[in-house]
């Protein structure tokens, strides 16, 4: 017998099986049949010579890193980053709760029920933890204030933080816990895109990297929570990948309301679920990145045949660079790709006094696939030129005005949006994924203000303080709970690490 017959392989080369083992093994199974009832039932429970499953090096770090994270202390200025971006969902989810897929969500949440368990937010809902995940996560994702990630293109913690809180008030873990498991969310879901190329992913499979992003972030923040080993969350990642879903076509929804399910509450409520059956002894596939019809081989990107990923990725600087880190909050609730605008404007009406009405003409150049997102759309908050125009009239944009939809037929908005041009520059398509603009204003003196926005406020080479931070939020939060329980909320979260248990948060975070 040669070596190639000796050998079963995975797609990587790595032998998982000697044939002379499969040989005995069907030789076992056959003897079995022979045997009466009880005594093949007696064998068959002994699970002699189960075959094995192999577990590629890149599996066996990135799960072994996992399966420690619970426990493992993070950097102060990480710690600092997490509160800060938890902060900011959780402000997300409670002024989503009044937009249309909110007020949806908590529709379900209240019709379906389950057992009291987890907190819905922006309610007096208590409900079974994958519910409330599911809620919280379409609440998060009800509008475009949430925090994004560039390099994956991903908005992290609109998945990731519902899933590690619904998960944390089922296995009663502590703030400090909680932290770490939203932080090893962020670490996770965006290195599965960015190992198959980041953007580019989506566009050439025409999969999401939002929904992909979100279903491994989710799921890796609800492990960590359910204090999964090693072992466990390599299991964990096996369903994951069963579950990962999300086509392109989701930018085609006028209500904003697939969008919230796609990348916030079904990878929400499909990652406690998973870790819930894991936890409990549900078994799977061991290494779900190698190994014949892996994860890599169905979903990654190809290119005259070959795969274009790189697996490596997945563990690359994990425990060093921290992707929380590298994660934008937004300082305006917008789309992305209308944050460097409002801030080309914002120093525009610095540098001199102007009316909306002196102004002749104004261009935003921006990349290809933001202008497809953002130009003309039929919702205000991602509407390009609608938002410069509010901005030109109000010298500010506020949650109130971007959601004022009525405003999108208001002639005075109507003249002011007429003077704007939205241009695909190949300048700004050279610097994806980063949110780069170029705002070019013209006066009608003739005066031309020009900035190229690199670094928008609120990204990490641009990052907001804490007070920003904390006056956005308040900004979102007051309104709908309430001055007082707002504040007790903001300190609570600026101080997770010391809840003894993440259910203190419920009282600040639900109406009375």
């Amino acid at each position: 017998m040669s070596h190639a017959e000796e050998h079963l392989y995975e797609g990587n080369g790595r032998a998982i099986v000697a044939r002379r083992r499969l040989i005995k093994f069907g030789g076992l199974i056959t003897f079995l049949a022979t045997l009466p009832p009880g005594f093949a039932k007696a064998a068959a429970s002994l699970r002699l010579d189960e075959v094995p499953q192999a577990v590629s090096p890149v599996m066996q770090q990135l799960s072994t890193y996992m399966g420690a994270a619970s426990t493992r202390a993070l950097p102060d200025d990480v710690i600092e980053k997490a509160k800060q971006h938890v902060l900011d969902t959780f402000a997300a989810m409670i002024s989503g709760s009044g937009l249309p897929p909110g007020r949806a969500a908590l529709e379900f949440a209240r019709a379906y029920g389950g057992k009291e368990i987890a907190t819905v937010v922006a309610s007096d809902i208590v409900c079974g933890p994958i519910e409330a995940a599911f809620t919280n996560g379409v609440l998060a994702h009800s509008d475009e204030t949430d925090d994004s990630h560039g390099p994956s293109r991903s908005h992290p913690g609109v998945s990731v933080v519902p899933a590690a809180f619904a998960a944390g008030e089922q296995f009663t873990i502590t703030g400090a816990h909680f932290l770490r498991a939203v932080t090893l969310g962020y670490d996770i879901g965006t290195r599965i895109t960015m190992s198959m190329g980041g953007p580019a992913y989506q566009a050439a499979t025409h999969r999401s990297t939002h929904g992909t992003a979100a279903s491994f972030g989710a799921g890796a923040a609800a492990g960590c929570a359910a204090g999964l080993s090693a072992e466990k969350m390599r299991l964990l990642l096996d369903y994951t990948a069963q579950q990962t879903s999300g086509i392109g076509a989701w930018s085609r929804d006028a209500e904003h309301m697939e969008k919230a399910f796609l990348f916030a509450g079904k990878p929400a409520a499909g990652a406690v679920l998973a870790a819930t059956l894991i936890h409990s002894g549900w078994t799977g596939v061991d290494d779900i990145f190698s190994g014949p019809d892996n994860f890599f081989e169905a979903l990654a990107p190809r290119e005259n045949g070959i795969i274009k990923a790189d697996p490596t990725a997945l563990v690359e600087k994990l425990g060093e660079r921290y992707e929380i880190t590298r994660t934008n909050i937004k300082k305006w609730t917008v789309g992305s790709p209308i944050q460097a605008p409002l801030d080309a404007l914002t120093s525009f009406f610095n540098q001199r006094s102007f009316s909306a009405d002196d102004v002749s003409k104004l261009v935003v150049r921006i990349a290809s696939d933001e202008a497809n997102t953002v130009s003309n759309r039929d919702m205000p908050d991602i509407c390009m030129q609608h938002m410069v125009a509010i901005m030109l009239l109000d010298k500010t944009v506020t949650f109130r005005s971007v959601h004022d939809k009525a405003r999108m037929k208001d002639p005075a908005v109507l003249h002011q949006r007429a003077k704007v041009d939205v241009i695909a520059d190949p300048r700004i398509d050279a610097r994806r994924p980063r949110r780069e603009a170029i705002v070019e204003l013209t006066l009608a003196d003739g005066t031309q203000l020009t900035e190229w926005v690199r670094d928008v406020r609120g990204t990490a080479e641009n990052p907001m303080t804490r007070n920003e931070v904390v006056d956005k939020a308040r900004d979102l939060i007051a309104p709908v709970l309430g001055t007082a329980t707002c504040s007790a909320l903001i300190d609570k979260l600026l101080s997770l690490e010391t809840l003894r248990n993440i259910r203190e948060l419920r009282p600040a975070l639900q109406r009375s």
